[in-house]
């Protein structure tokens, strides 16, 4: 399995570390006793599926995963509310999330952003609240998408101007447009931490661009945590 994943036009995940394995879950379990696992077997594989149903977590989270992702500014901050209500969350607790953002307060790379296609565009959904519902027509499509590339053109114009006019980089950086902007950066957490955040935003309620995203931690995950991850995604709450 590749250690990087391409997400929408220009994102993507990147694996770049990780502690343990389905074997740190099962031992963390049974320290209790001193006792210790070598090689998973199958009784291995049902005392994990008996932790994740019956909601004992603690062991799942002495597993250690940490991505690189580059993705659009309103997925980032719909995945950073998981490091804000981490240790808030019930069931949860002290996940060991790290969160580390790259900055335009420093960084002054080419600007990138995510413009969806012109069949991509959706329709608001029936309840008018929030989420999205089909596909608009793709002449409709078409028009907004170049609405939006006008629009990045303008603001992108206009902070490079107020670079070359000696205007700081932190306020010059007011001028892009900033939803659809890409932005990059860190995340470490626990195998739990992970599984919490995949079944929330794989969910058919989610945002279709984040449901992407979780789609590509998962599969990524499942490399070094195929048992654990599978057995957390199922019992979950």
């Amino acid at each position: 399995m590749d250690k990087m994943k391409k997400v929408l036009d220009k994102g993507y995940v990147r694996l770049v570390n990780h502690l343990g394995s389905d074997l740190t879950v099962v031992n963390a379990a049974r320290v209790s006793y001193q006792k210790e696992s070598f090689e998973l077997d199958q009784n291995d594989e049902k005392l994990i599926s008996f932790l994740a149903k019956h909601d004992h977590t603690s062991p799942f989270r002495h597993a250690m995963l940490q991505f690189e992702v580059y993705a659009p500014l309103m997925v980032a901050r719909q995945w950073w509310k998981y490091i804000v209500g981490s240790s808030h969350m019930e069931g949860i607790g002290d996940t060991m999330n790290g969160w580390n953002e790259s900055s335009r307060r420093y960084v002054t790379e080419e600007p990138v952003f995510y413009v969806p296609n012109e069949n991509e565009w959706r329709s608001m959904p029936d309840n008018k609240k929030q989420g999205s519902g089909e596909p608009v027509a793709t002449e409709l499509g078409k028009e907004y998408t170049k609405d939006l590339l006008e629009l990045i053109e303008k603001g992108q114009g206009l902070y490079e101007k107020a670079m070359e006019d000696g205007i700081c980089s932190e306020q010059a950086r007011l001028f892009l447009p900033a939803y659809g902007l890409y932005v990059r950066w860190y995340w470490t957490a626990s195998l739990q931490s992970v599984a919490h955040f995949i079944k929330q935003r794989m969910d058919g309620h989610a945002q279709k661009e984040i449901r992407d995203y979780a789609k590509v931690v998962y599969d990524l995950s499942l490399e070094d945590f195929p048992v654990a991850m599978k057995a957390l995604i199922e019992h979950m709450n």
